[in-house]
């Protein structure tokens, strides 16, 4: 496979024991490259703005700027990657956080290794990845800038759309299903967070079946 069309990772974890480990592993797979390696938030966050990769795996508790506070940091950059959290945690009130902070998904440190490629490929092809423990959590919880009441100003597409986003479907997904462009399905996408006041799609995903909407 060429190099461009691998699938670039950034290693954001204060145990270089885990780091070497993950490394190990994804250096063997053909679609994946990783590109770096940081050891606290900051480091991560300056790490993805030089080598611009397409997703970063990111410990939640580290040293110094945490990866919550990363998530934060790093949706502000021009062209933010996608972020899969890699933890050992398992508490709700740990991963939540993460996922409203930014991460499209999270994957504990004990995961099959094959999972944990699935799991990149999926991020990077625009899925979000939710323990159905996690995302109960999420619904039964007020959404900052839930877009109540906002439903009723999107056209049939957007709920189709909508319906599909939260079904997990990806762009490429979305427009193959409703036989459009992926540019297309991007402004549809676009205007659905606007419309509802909803920051990613993994907020979108939330709305949608808290209100009914899905396939």
């Amino acid at each position: 496979m060429a190099d461009d069309k691998k699938i670039r990772v950034l290693l954001v974890d204060d145990h270089q024991v885990v780091r070497r480990g993950l490394r190990t592993f994804l250096e063997i797979q053909d679609d994946i490259e990783v590109v770096g390696e940081a050891s606290d938030g900051d480091e991560g966050v300056a790490g993805a703005e030089e080598l611009r990769p397409d997703v970063v795996l990111m410990d939640i508790k580290m040293p110094g700027t945490d990866g919550i506070e990363a998530l934060r940091k790093l949706r502000e950059l021009a062209n933010p990657a996608k972020v899969l959290i890699v933890t050992s945690f398992t508490e709700q009130r740990t991963v939540v956080p993460a996922l409203r902070a930014g991460a499209a998904g999270y994957v504990y440190k004990d995961v099959d290794p094959e999972a944990l490629a699935g799991a990149i490929r999926s991020v990077h092809a625009g899925h979000v990845l939710l323990q159905p423990e996690v995302a109960g959590a999420l619904l039964a919880q007020d959404v900052p800038g839930a877009g109540h009441g906002r439903g009723s100003s999107l056209t049939d597409r957007e709920r189709e759309v909508l319906t599909l986003i939260a079904d997990g479907r990806s762009n490429r997904e979305i427009a193959r299903a409703l036989v459009l462009s992926e540019k297309t399905v991007k402004t549809h996408v676009s205007n659905i967070l606007m419309k509802l006041d909803l920051a990613d799609r993994t907020q979108a995903a939330l709305w949608a079946v808290r209100h009914g909407i899905t396939g």
